[in-house]
């Protein structure tokens, strides 16, 4: 039967309603579950609803957070079926919709589930009209506008907008349908947005024609003496993956789109004739990609790979598009149909599809690596693919779940070898901020160097592998030739190159380091980790004005990150700032209570300042603090310290030798403590760590 439907369903115009929940994804799996039933209730009051669905003219396309319903008598049905829904939402006061109505191309086609569905750019321009509007809006295309606008009922309730900029640069003409009595009248934010800066730029005009004329000449004569172009143009083949949109209706799923995005990323960038741009740097646009021109300069990338999967049981559905985002040419495109446990072939697949497309030369080992099956259970995949989006979260809690699913995969597939470096970098992320490093360091260097026996072609195995035996195991040249070898096996892989950098900046090797760390940025621009582990190594090697700037950069990214605020606050007090020191630590503090870093920071600031007795009550609560959950005996010495109290300081500092508190594999360089060089107690507690000559 679904055949038949896709079948007759070949391609047609249809009229289409778009309806969303605003709000949705911030509400509880209760409230979200109730939400939906309020809006099943609302639409199946609508007469327009019912004649079509009585009729078999009506398509109801269920959608996650809202629905799309499909009519195809006239483009009157999905406008007044909005306005009966917005009549009977009296009924229900907290839902907040917005909609959206097009008339355009649909076929029919089969779902992962096996039941008759529909695509197109009907369906598709219907909800980029919507996403235009706000809570309350029903908006329309100029095209359904015009059909109704040969009607006078209709002309007294549609409201010219004028253009929107929807997915890929392109732009709508809108127009928001509203009575007295429902709709939305006000202006969509994003109209308002446009409205602002056409003022912003009609003032600037005035402006930039005085200065015209100054810039055509110099222009001419600046052409006459250097023809090379303003800018740089990406690379042919250089590409950037972004996040996938999960279809699936269980929006626990989001787990499995993010995980596929990242397999197939990684599998890319195996590569070596493709340019292949980070996750951590792609990640920066889940929300919603509208303009990938912008996106893909912002990345330096000439390519996107975008796409959605749809999980339902044991089948997947993955549909994707390769754009070369300089003429929004589509080069490739498909939909792959397939059993839970093929999705590693059909991963293989598309990075072979889009190499060939972007015609990048592929090795005899590369397409073995492309190609290769890190586990043969499926199940054991996804929970390998539930720990990453748990343990990339980063809090306590999440790296606990984090640890739980790649501990369960292991059990299923004992030689699961990316499922030990997931354990490995949980540790990684918990030690001396959330957990004391003696305590969890021997798993740690377990997981790592288990990983890097079961795989030893995995350059995130090594790194974690270095990682260990730098940070907790303190075996300098071990780390050095784990950190050479995963550079030598992905040469693009930007971790290596960023923790690479922070070990030899942290054993005096300062150049060698920076260039590390740069090179990490590189390979991952928009990074906001790489960002700051580059700003703190600048900040050991006492650059502080670079620091500061790197620090704006990442701040460019996430004003939020309250590393990035801690680190621009030990900036301010090298440079002497110590106002300005003690501001950015009561930021970071305010951003990230449960991480003592700032707590110590503003500790040091105040002591520097001469306020004794805010650093007093600062050292007390870090004291306080430590009989509750673990604190790393290094932030209770930099306070003593800073408050003159070296006997107590010291005593603490050799506490964070015991505790093998990464802090103090600084030592050799951190400006933080300066002041104790020169007593014999630090010399001893130098030599105890052996840092290489």
């Amino acid at each position: 039967m679904a055949a038949e439907v896709k079948k007759e369903i070949q391609l047609e115009i249809a009229h289409v309603l778009f309806i969303d929940i605003v709000g949705y994804s911030k509400l509880s799996i209760n409230d979200q579950r109730a939400a939906i039933d309020e809006l099943n209730q609302a639409v199946r009051t609508s007469e327009q609803f019912q004649n079509a669905e009585a009729a078999a003219r009506l398509i109801k396309i269920p959608t996650g957070d809202g629905m799309a319903l499909v009519f195809y008598k006239s483009p009157e049905e999905p406008v007044k079926c909005a306005l009966e829904i917005s009549r009977a939402l009296k009924e229900y006061p907290r839902l907040q919709l917005r909609m959206g109505v097009h008339s355009g191309p649909v076929s029919g086609v089969i779902d992962v589930n096996g039941q008759a569905n529909l695509a197109g750019a009907g369906l598709n321009m219907a909800q980029r009209v919507m996403d235009c509007g706000d809570a309350g809006h029903t908006l329309l295309s100029k095209r359904v506008a015009d059909d109704l606008g040969e009607y006078e009922h209709w002309r007294p309730l549609l409201h010219d907008l004028g253009e929107c900029e929807v997915k890929h640069g392109v732009r709508v003409s809108i127009v928001n349908l509203h009575t007295d009595e429902v709709g939305n009248a006000q202006l969509p934010k994003k109209f308002r947005a446009l409205k602002k800066h056409r003022a912003r730029m009609h003032w600037a005009a005035a402006t930039g024609a005085l200065l015209a004329l100054a810039a055509i000449v110099a222009g001419i004569a600046m052409f006459s003496r250097n023809r090379v172009p303003s800018t740089l143009s990406a690379p042919e083949k250089s590409i950037a993956v972004l996040p996938f949109e999960n279809l699936s209706r269980d929006p626990d799923n989001a787990y499995f789109a993010e995980g596929i995005q990242d397999e197939i990323l990684t599998r890319l960038s195996k590569i070596a004739d493709l340019k292949v741009i980070s996750r951590t740097s792609t990640q920066h646009y889940k929300s919603a990609p509208e303009n990938l021109p912008e996106i893909a300069k912002q990345l330096g990338v000439a390519n996107i790979l975008e796409g959605s999967v749809q999980k339902a049981a044991d089948e997947v559905r993955v549909n994707l598009q390769l754009i070369n985002a300089t003429t929004d040419a589509h080069l490739w495109a498909e939909t792959y149909d397939r059993k839970l446990n093929d999705i590693f072939a059909v991963e293989s697949d598309i990075a072979t599809s889009v190499a060939e497309t972007l015609q990048a030369k592929l090795t005899g080992a590369e397409k073995r690596a492309i190609s290769l099956r890190p586990t043969e259970n499926a199940e054991a995949h996804l929970l390998y693919l539930q720990g990453r989006y748990h343990a990339q979260k980063l809090s306590k809690e999440e790296l606990d779940k984090g640890l739980e699913f790649f501990n369960r995969a292991i059990a299923l597939d004992p030689g699961y070898a990316l499922a030990y470096d997931g354990i490995a970098f949980c540790y990684f992320v918990a030690i001396d901020w959330l957990v004391r490093a003696a305590e969890v360091g021997p798993n740690w260097l377990e997981a790592a160097r288990k990983a890097v026996e079961l795989d030893g072609t995995l350059a995130e195995a090594h790194t974690e592998l270095a990682n260990a035996q730098f940070w907790y195991g303190r075996d300098w040249a071990a780390a050095e030739g784990e950190f050479k070898r995963a550079i030598q096996l992905d040469p693009r892989y930007a971790p290596a190159h960023e923790y690479y950098g922070w070990y030899l900046v942290s054993i005096g090797r300062i150049d060698e380091g920076l260039a590390e760390g740069r090179r990490a940025l590189e390979i991952d621009p928009l990074s906001v980790e790489s960002s700051s582990v580059l700003a703190w190594s600048l900040w050991l090697a006492r650059g502080y004005d670079e620091a500061i700037e790197q620090v704006r950069k990442t701040l460019d990214l996430d004003p939020n990150y309250w590393w990035a605020h801690s680190i621009l606050g030990r900036c301010y007090l090298g440079k002497g700032m110590r106002s300005e020191a003690i501001a950015e630590f009561q930021k970071a503090r305010s951003l990230e209570s449960t991480i003592v870093e700032p707590l110590a920071g503003l500790g040091v600031a105040y002591a520097l300042e001469g306020n004794n007795a805010e650093a007093m009550k600062l050292l007390n609560e870090l004291q306080e603090r430590a009989k509750r959950s673990y604190v790393s005996p290094y932030f209770i010495a930099i306070v003593s310290r800073a408050l003159g109290e070296k006997d107590q300081a010291f005593a603490w500092l050799n506490k964070a030798y015991d505790d093998r508190s990464w802090y103090l594999m600084e030592l050799k360089v951190s400006p933080e403590v300066d002041s104790v060089r020169s007593d014999p107690r630090f010399q001893t507690l130098y030599k105890k760590m052996n840092f290489p000559p």
